[in-house]
């Protein structure tokens, strides 16, 4: 669920590192992908395939996603970021960095950006 944040809006940007060595196993570290950003399921069926699109934790929450491991929320939905990083805290590393988003500012700014390329 893609948002644009409003003006002067506090926002959290959440990035994270997957520690491989601790996870028991591969399926193990995919889940931990698979609850966050959810999945696609392809099940082949008799004459054709069926996808299916199963949510993670971010389908339900407006956020912003950065990169693969950075993405930014509203403030009033960390409680169930928080929650659930902290399931996951002995095998991956959370950075949460607040900030007020000044939207105007960095649209101005990006506008500069693509005007130079």
């Amino acid at each position: 669920m893609k948002v644009i944040f409003r003006k002067n809006e506090k926002v959290v940007i959440v990035s994270f590192d997957t520690l491989s060595d601790r996870f028991d196993s591969d399926y193990e570290r995919n889940k931990f992908f698979k609850d966050l950003y959810g999945w696609k399921q392809t099940v082949p069926g008799h004459r054709k395939s069926y996808n299916y699109r199963r949510p993670g934790l971010l389908d339900g929450i407006p956020h912003q996603r950065i990169s693969s491991s950075v993405f930014m929320v509203a403030m009033e939905h960390m409680k169930r970021i928080e929650d659930f990083f902290d399931q996951w805290r002995r095998k991956v590393e959370c950075d949460m960095i607040e900030v007020v988003l000044e939207r105007e500012r960095m649209l101005k700014r990006l506008r500069r950006e693509q005007d130079q390329i």
